[in-house]
């Protein structure tokens, strides 16, 4: 507790292995396994794929830069909405904590939670898809069992994304030393000519980049628990670039690998590129891919509570800058990311999109500028802190 704002402020539990595991648990998830083959699709060739690989790295690594600025000028946790919210006030920084816990961050978490269950049914099926039923229910056990833990205890949460990390870096390793052991054998014909058939239109690059840094997500999810890290000013920018090359490395020989052992065609229809690997490469030992995926997406999971529940920690206690030319390099990037899939292949999801973030504006308008039903939430937000045994983010220290 801070004697002189009276506001909660978390324990410093969280030092560099543990801030390394974060990011890396966290950006490893279920999209290597699956994102290469999509990536390849939008691009139509070997070479163009590990350029856009490659870019997507250097890009995040780039934003990387700005976020150690941001986190160790403004040492306080919830990521984006406590940066818009310092230089830009409670209405953008209110609509970024609306969109991140009512839709992205969900609707992140129930993605990857329906892809671990995939894989951990699968074996029970044989060559059947598992029911649906079975599938949810999987998935609505792990969320519950992630949830639980990432309540019970910071120590416990960070434990287990270490264990998970380690886990899913051995079974990267794995593939990358295929891909070597491939490639020593001759194995390089699809480097040939690698460019040929390229495709340069903008909406299937801006398609591409998009597939590709989906699988760099969470890379900026240590600036959501500033406050837990100890010594932030330096292990904040120590965990950032430790990280990212290494994911950036790891993803380019993995992709490597995949094309040392399978054709363009193969890998595009795959629909699981990373076990189609496994079965070509590793024959009867081929199941610990699936098992990586789950090790994977478990890891992913569990990093994205640990860091989501900061955002609505942050945003509630609060109610509701950096120099030149990198964040304008970033604004040209991000919009050139977001705009160049809507040119290129407009949908009626993008509408839905923007439908969302009016209706935040409109909650904002009503229930914190023009204070209707005012005090309507006190006495249940009481209730749920006494049976959750959850801290107030705000204490009268007279």
């Amino acid at each position: 507790m801070d004697t002189t704002t009276g506001k909660l402020h978390l324990k410093r539990e969280v030092g560099l292995i543990s801030a390394v595991c974060l990011i890396v648990g966290t950006m490893i998830g279920s999209g290597i396994y699956m994102s290469p083959e999509w990536v390849l699709r939008y691009v139509g060739s070997p070479g163009a794929s590990l350029l856009i690989w490659t870019a997507s790295g250097l890009i995040c690594t780039i934003a990387a830069f700005a976020y150690v600025e941001l986190g160790t000028t403004i040492k306080e946790s919830g990521g984006e909405y406590i940066y818009i919210f310092r230089n830009f006030g409670h209405v953008p920084a209110f609509l970024c904590s609306w969109t991140s816990v009512f839709l992205a961050r969900p609707a992140g978490i129930a993605a990857m939670s329906l892809s671990l269950a995939q894989y951990v049914a699968a074996p029970f099926y044989g060559e059947c898809r598992p029911p649906s039923a079975v599938v949810k229910c999987t998935a609505a056990a792990s969320i519950l069992i992630l949830g639980i833990i990432n309540g019970l205890n910071v120590k416990l949460a960070t434990r287990i994304q270490n264990v998970f990390t380690f886990a899913k870096l051995l079974s990267l390793f794995i593939i990358v030393t295929g891909g070597i052991v491939l490639i020593f054998k001759g194995h390089i014909h699809n480097f040939q000519n690698a460019f040929k058939g390229t495709i340069g239109e903008i909406g299937s690059v801006g398609m591409a980049f998009q597939q590709g840094m989906w699988s760099y997500d969470g890379w900026n999810n240590l600036n959501y628990v500033t406050e837990e890290i100890r010594r932030p000013q330096v292990n904040l920018p120590r965990a950032l670039l430790i990280s990212l090359p290494l994911v950036t490395l790891l993803y380019l020989m993995v992709n490597i690998s995949y094309l040392a052992a399978m054709s363009p065609a193969e890998m595009i229809t795959s629909g699981a590129v990373a076990v189609t690997w496994g079965n070509k490469v590793l024959g009867r030992w081929g199941w610990i891919i699936p098992l990586s995926v789950v090790l994977s997406t478990f890891g992913s999971v569990n990093g994205t509570f640990f860091t989501g529940g900061r955002t609505c920690y942050v945003a509630a206690r609060e109610g509701s800058m950096v120099t030149m030319l990198i964040p304008v390099f970033l604004l040209i990037i991000s919009v050139s990311l977001v705009v160049a899939p809507i040119i290129g292949d407009p949908r009626i999801e993008y509408l839905f999109v923007f439908l969302f973030l009016l209706s935040g504006l409109l909650v904002y308008l009503l229930l914190i500028h023009f204070k209707l039903c005012a005090g309507l939430m006190d006495r249940p937000t009481v209730f749920l802190q006494l049976l959750l045994e959850v801290a107030p983010t705000e204490a009268n220290l007279e």
